[in-house]
């Protein structure tokens, strides 16, 4: 990072944008892309905000310190704190924004809310970034209605959710958060989500061609407009690109030296997020159903606990080392040999899904991921875990038709080894497979059309830009 005197002589006219990120890779991600692309597509200056806890994961690590990042973006790490206390809170981000000099705009992360505040003392416009889809954003802003009016809780309801203007969303798939009203998680989800009318505008990454009826309904629904919900700016995908050669790890190459030697189309991904860990019934049935498909895959597999399907939500990239032979079940790594390949923890996800030899990507279904996914054309096998993740897996099924997810038996908790058989077999080899492949070939190519000049994401963030450096024009630099 540039010390104070360079910064000073660096910033030459260019306005300046601060970026506030929460912790976890799932966030810092797309903030992080959209930060790189207001400094390289836009001439901005940035400073991105990081809050960072006592012991930062090695893959938030790698993401914030890369060599290539641009010269006018600067990361700067929050104080850490222990995410298990209670923090009363401080003056800390009034403090950086007075060093900052004022940015003439702050960005926050959806779970950063209370940065709000601190920007509406400032007189700083502030936006909010959604890490999540437009259908999410609907419910996250019919949520403080919801709240008033229903009794008892959310998923004891008798039928779908109907969300104004969305497709209905079942009990079921309903995030996690907001299964339980009496827990503090929900308490607080309500309260992140109730300040979204404070933003002067909401970044989403999706596009038009990926979710345009939910977009529309967002700006034109008299509901939306009466709550009222700030201008939405879909500005997606953004997609973290996986280094070159030079940046990869001896376990990454190792990966594309085996992805060169398959078929074109013939891989299944299977990776669970950047947080997602199986139970160790989860993890056996996935194992023995991958095995039974006898289809090639690619798994970054990850020790099994039962204690919570976001135990590494924190402590990604640290278990790099791990044997999996200790947790895979017995025998299963030399009946695959022939036709798969097990990397433990981590990997270049992007860089993977870009790979020729992909056809199939068995997904957590994280927004990240999906939108990952998604603009690299390859349909997936939907298996949620935890947070919106099945909310979103029945949007990419159901309204999108990108994705097959197994069904889980009448008295069972999990999905079987069969069913697991059933779905990879399906999407890789399957007439149905052949049709989520076309769609999703034609949301790439819509998502490549939306950021060209002139595309729609393209065009909608340069417009905020343009508002941002005209409010500019005229003031003095400092």
């Amino acid at each position: 990072m540039p010390d104070n005197a360079s910064a000073v002589a660096d910033r030459g006219n260019k306005p300046h944008v601060a970026v506030l990120a929460n912790s976890g890779v799932g966030h810092v991600v797309p903030l992080l892309e959209f930060s790189k692309r207001l400094v390289v597509g836009h001439g901005f200056r940035v400073t991105f905000l990081v809050v960072t806890t006592v012991d930062p994961t090695p893959a938030q690590d790698q993401l914030l310190n890369a060599a290539g990042l641009p010269r006018d973006l600067r990361v700067l790490g929050l104080p850490a704190v222990d995410p298990a206390s209670v923090v009363p809170e401080d003056s800390a981000l009034t403090r950086i924004c007075l060093i900052l000099s004022y940015p003439r705009a702050l960005v926050v992360d959806l779970f950063c809310t209370q940065a709000l505040d601190v920007a509406g003392e400032l007189g700083i416009p502030a936006y909010s970034f959604c890490t999540m889809s437009a259908k999410m954003l609907a419910f996250s802003l019919y949520l403080p209605t919801l709240d008033r009016e229903a009794t008892g809780e959310l998923v004891d309801l008798p039928g779908p959710i109907r969300v104004p203007g969305c497709p209905p969303i079942r009990p079921d798939d309903l995030l996690d958060q907001v299964k339980d009203r009496e827990n503090e998680e929900y308490r607080w989800f309500l309260y992140h989500v109730s300040r979204f009318p404070m933003a002067a505008g909401i970044f989403l990454n999706t596009w038009e061609g990926l979710e345009s009826g939910l977009l529309r309904v967002l700006r034109e629904d008299s509901f939306y407009r009466q709550v009222p919900a700030p201008q939405i700016h879909a500005i997606g995908p953004l997609v973290h690109e996986d280094g070159d050669a030079e940046g990869l790890r001896s376990t990454d190459i190792e990966c594309f030296a085996w992805l060169d030697r398959q078929p074109e189309e013939s891989v299944v991904l299977v990776s669970l997020g950047s947080g997602g860990t199986l139970t160790t019934e989860q993890q056996v049935e996935m194992a023995w159903g991958l095995e039974l498909s006898q289809q090639r895959f690619l798994w970054i597999v990850r020790k099994p606990t039962d204690a919570s399907a976001s135990a590494t939500f924190f402590n990604v990239g640290r278990d790099e080392e791990d044997d999996p032979t200790k947790y895979l079940p017995q025998g299963f790594q030399e009946k695959t040999r022939e036709v798969g390949m097990v990397v433990p923890s981590w990997a270049a996800q992007v860089a993977i899904l870009s790979h020729p030899s992909i056809g199939a990507f068995l997904s957590h279904c994280g927004w990240n991921s999906s939108v990952e996914s998604l603009a690299k054309g390859v349909p997936m096998i939907a298996r949620p875990l935890y947070v919106e993740q099945r909310t979103n897996a029945a949007m990419l099924a159901e309204d999108i038709g990108v994705a097959i997810g197994p069904t889980v038996e009448e008295g069972r908790k999990v999905a079987g080894r069969e069913e697991i058989e059933r779905v990879v077999r399906a999407v890789v080899s399957g007439e149905e497979g052949k049709r989520k492949r076309r769609r999703a070939r034609e949301i790439r190519y819509s998502s490549v059309e939306s950021l060209s000049a002139g595309g729609s994401s393209h065009a909608s963030l340069a417009a905020v830009c343009e508002d941002w450096k005209a409010k500019c024009r005229g003031c003095e630099e400092v």
